[in-house]
């Protein structure tokens, strides 16, 4: 039987709604939410993410303001100017665009941020907060993936949950999340590069989170060398996890939106459109095609993780300002 697929689209919308009214509320007390966006210089997809940050917002009435620097703000200047915006009062949210240009350690940026309103979840206070199993916000898209993971097996208690990637965006948070409960909590193995028989534990999971996006960053180191002028052999592009690695029947959420070309031609160049350019396709660390014949649940990307992963900027938006409000 074909796996149950689910739904990111329809969860977020589900969640916006709550924020918007929450929202609302904050509103209605004269402390609306207000998330400031901090871009040094100008990036094409900076700018695409910054627009669907701004329409998000406006979608569930939280005020958003891009505070564009110029190219060449200096660490000292950035700084300062994060420290004003930590101290007004009228500024409910936090976030530093990346990337950043090479004169600025966003590292020391974002340990710079308020706490209170670091809305992506990223402060070394808030994620010892959420070692410890408290805290307001967490990682956008750790809770995403918890959140749909949820959705799919309401109870997880002591299931054999396997995470594939030890980022500090998902796979540690993650890793955190699940863990918070004394007495309900699944039991959680956390796999990465240096695993070495990734197959053998992923085989045994009951539920199987992805987040490696090892085929975008093939991808990408295959490209950096034909630019360099060397000619090395073409990349493997297949998912990181085929179907003969999951488990009958488990639940699978993959968090990875890996964006790679469509396919090659008979001469190793990338497939082209009529225009000239690459076909470019976005696909998981799973492959879907055959997972969803075997699994019982599983995330389809694109329209999983991340649309939820928009909803809980938002979510987290809402709940720094309650914070402080």
């Amino acid at each position: 039987m074909a796996a149950k697929i689910i739904d990111g689209e329809a969860v977020a919308e589900e969640i916006k709604k709550k924020v918007a009214a929450d929202a609302a509320e904050l509103a209605q007390a004269g402390r609306p939410p207000h998330l400031v966006a901090v871009q040094v210089g100008e990036n094409p997809a900076s700018k695409i993410y910054t627009n669907m940050q701004a329409k998000a917002c406006e979608s569930v009435g939280i005020q958003y303001e891009l505070l564009n620097l110029p190219e060449d703000t200096t660490q000292e200047a950035l700084l300062a100017k994060v420290g004003e915006l930590n101290a007004d009062k009228k500024v409910t949210g936090l976030i530093l665009q990346m990337p950043v240009p090479p004169q600025i350690d966003a590292r020391q940026v974002q340990v710079r941020l308020s706490p209170a309103k670091d809305v992506e979840g990223m402060h070394p206070e808030n994620m010892g907060r959420l070692f410890y199993g408290g805290g307001i916000v967490a990682p956008c898209t750790a809770l995403a993936a918890v959140e749909l993971l949820k959705r799919a097996c309401p109870n997880l208690t002591g299931k054999e949950t396997v995470i594939v990637g030890h980022s500090e965006i998902v796979g540690k948070p993650v890793a955190m999340i699940l863990l918070q409960s004394l007495n309900e909590s699944p039991t959680a193995t956390v796999c990465h590069i240096a695993t070495k028989d990734l197959a053998a534990h992923t085989r045994r999971a009951e539920v199987l989170i992805v987040a490696t996006g090892v085929s975008q960053a093939r991808w990408q180191a295959y490209s950096r060398r034909k630019k360099a002028g060397e000619k090395p052999p073409l990349p493997d592009l297949s998912p990181l996890i085929k179907a003969d690695m999951l488990r009958q029947g488990a639940i699978v959420i993959d968090v990875a939106m890996n964006r790679i070309p469509k396919g090659f031609d008979d001469s190793g160049e990338p497939l082209k459109n009529e225009k000239g350019s690459t076909i470019m396709q976005t696909v998981g660390d799973v492959d879907f095609a055959a997972a969803k014949e075997k699994v019982a649940a599983i995330t389809p990307v694109p329209g999983g993780v991340g649309p939820v992963t928009v909803a809980m900027l938002l979510a987290n938006t809402v709940a720094c300002a309650e914070a402080l409000a």
